[in-house]
């Protein structure tokens, strides 16, 4: 099998990489780094380009049979639609009638903020609000129109948070870190949602978007939940430290981040509350069912995985 691997070289993609090269498949990487850059083996095929420049796109995508759409721009809002809506296009001109397969890499930011305590589907209205949520929902719009003209088929996946101890994002860490260092506290009432997914779940779970004959043409979420008291007493046991029992209202907290948000290094932002009171739970049910997917790494075992790499580390800096 031709496999085709936008954003190779990110977290997410350098493991779907390495999945595809074990199962003796033929890899071909987007970028614009040097094999003995990418610090990928010479059997990966690398092509040389980027999704802003359409020449290079059409010999990338001949003769494949699954295409992962896993680039995407995290930081900067003036190249987000340029990669993902811009990109995304010229991807699509390429590919059209050279692929068998497209598995999109989003987002379950496409639902937007989650705040009362209510399961999220793939059924869920999109109600994105930040930049990179809404460049990615008109990417995968694009991606859905091109499969119903008849294009190629077509898959999205949803993740949730993706995290492993190789993250580049910092705000679990700062979370395990608050607890390890006894300054976590609680924010409005008990129960808000923690949702995470292992990117070795996120990997099993492109894989199978990507060869399973029921997925095309469908919509998956993919996500792990726990309340976050669940998280901070798992956390609290591997550093062997007093779970905290400190609990601050919401309102209070909002008034604060306000008040103090741009004092340099100050912890909270509106949107970090916003992540430690949500109420949302992101449904599997429907990828479970059709594609049998499970987890390949519990949340718990993945947060132990964090924690104990924290530890090390520690350890190793001292």
């Amino acid at each position: 099998m031709i496999v085709a691997i936008t954003g190779g070289t990110g977290f997410i993609g350098r493991r779907l990489v390495s999945y595809y090269l074990a199962n003796g498949n033929e890899v071909r990487v987007l970028t614009r780094r040097s094999i003995q850059e990418s610090g990928f083996p010479d059997s990966v095929r690398i092509f040389h380009g980027s999704l802003t420049n359409a020449a290079s796109l059409s010999a990338f995508v001949d003769g494949v049979d699954v295409l992962f759409h896993c680039a995407g721009e995290i930081h900067d809002e003036i190249r987000m639609k340029e990669v993902h809506v811009e990109g995304t296009e010229r991807l699509i001109l390429a590919a059209t009638g050279q692929i068998k397969r497209w598995v999109q890499l989003s987002s379950v930011g496409a639902y937007g903020r989650r705040f009362s305590s209510q399961e999220v589907t793939e059924l869920t209205p999109l109600n994105p609000s930040g930049m990179y949520e809404i460049t990615k929902v008109e990417s995968d719009v694009l991606v859905e129109a091109a499969a119903r003209d008849g294009a190629f088929e077509s898959v999205i996946l949803r993740p949730s948070n993706v995290y492993s101890a190789e993250m580049t994002n910092k705000s679990l860490f700062g979370l395990i870190s608050m607890i390890r260092n006894r300054l976590f506290f609680y924010i409005g009432a008990p129960g808000a949602s923690a949702n995470y997914i292992h990117v070795e779940n996120v990997v099993a779970a492109l894989v199978l978007c990507g060869e399973h004959p029921d997925a095309k043409g469908n919509i998956y979420n993919v996500s792990d939940y726990r309340t976050l008291e669940q998280v901070v007493s798992i956390v609290a046991g591997v550093f062997d430290v007093k779970e905290p029992v400190l609990r601050m209202p919401e309102y209070v907290v909002r008034i604060l981040v306000k008040l103090f948000d741009r004092i340099p290094r100050f912890p909270l932002t509106q949107a970090r509350v916003d992540a430690l009171t949500g109420r949302a739970v992101y449904s599997i049910k429907k990828i479970a069912n059709e594609l049998q997917y499970r987890h390949v790494i519990s949340m718990e075992n993945g947060l132990i995985e964090m924690a104990n790499y924290l530890k090390i580390k520690s350890k190793l800096s001292n």
